[in-house]
């Protein structure tokens, strides 16, 4: 009899908690601790700033797919949206609201955003992890993570920005200077064509993702490591 068995199950079973921590930590720091920022002033705090996103996409990634139980803790992300984040936005919007009448717009705008940045990356997880609820494996929930990610970094909301609203005098500007996380690569503030560029690659990228042959690279490691195991039935190396 495997003895370790019992003990791997275990870690398997828990081990998308450490992915789930580090994200969950500067999550909380970067909304109640750190002062609110909607400026990326270089590459290292771009970084500090994705990894809740990516930790997120892999503990989601290798969270347990099993148990009747599991569609209750969908339902609880449902019900923290509308019973937290839906009102919650509305203070953020009637807070912004209420500077611009008393001219410090400037100054609330960071906090909005900081939390306009939360709603985003919630409503796009929540996803993922119905995504992989329904039944998807761990290299599909990464590539559809990591997607997601690189759309939401892309610059396509600062587009259709540039699209949508309406200027003053109806002239875009050809600067898009408040797309700091952009300007951090490529050193100063884009225009229209570093923006394309910016988003073109980010689709480039996406199509790269669900190219590469993750499934067969992830069941590839995990015969290799079952096969170190002791005792390890064959049955168990098809799964």
């Amino acid at each position: 009899m495997n003895q370790s068995k019992p003990i791997v199950s275990l870690a398997k079973s828990w081990l998308w908690v450490i992915p789930a921590i580090i994200g969950g930590g500067i999550t909380v720091l970067t909304l109640f601790v750190l002062p609110p920022d909607r400026v990326i002033d270089g590459l290292v705090e771009f970084i500090f700033k994705i990894t809740p996103l990516v930790t997120a996409v892999f503990a989601i990634a290798l969270f347990p797919k099993k148990g009747n139980w599991l569609g209750a803790l969908l339902v609880l992300g449902f019900i923290f949206y509308m019973g937290y984040i839906d009102s919650a936005y509305f203070i953020q919007i009637g807070n912004l609201i209420d500077a611009a009448i008393a001219d410090t717009y400037q100054q609330q705008f960071p906090t909005f955003y900081t939390f306009h940045i939360f709603v985003n990356s919630f409503t796009i997880l929540l996803a993922i992890f119905a995504y992989r609820l329904g039944g998807a494996n761990a290299a599909r929930v990464i590539k559809v993570g990591l997607s997601s990610i690189l759309i939401m970094i892309s610059g396509l909301n600062d587009l259709s920005m540039w699209v949508m609203y309406p200027w003053p005098e109806g002239e875009r500007p050809f600067v898009f200077h408040w797309a700091s996380h952009v300007a951090v690569f490529i050193g100063r503030e884009p225009n229209l064509y570093h923006m394309l560029a910016f988003l073109g690659v980010h689709l480039l990228l996406i199509g790269i993702i669900f190219w590469l042959p993750l499934e067969k690279w992830i069941d590839q490691q995990k015969v290799r490591w079952q096969l170190n195991q002791p005792s390890t039935p064959v049955a168990e190396l098809t799964q």
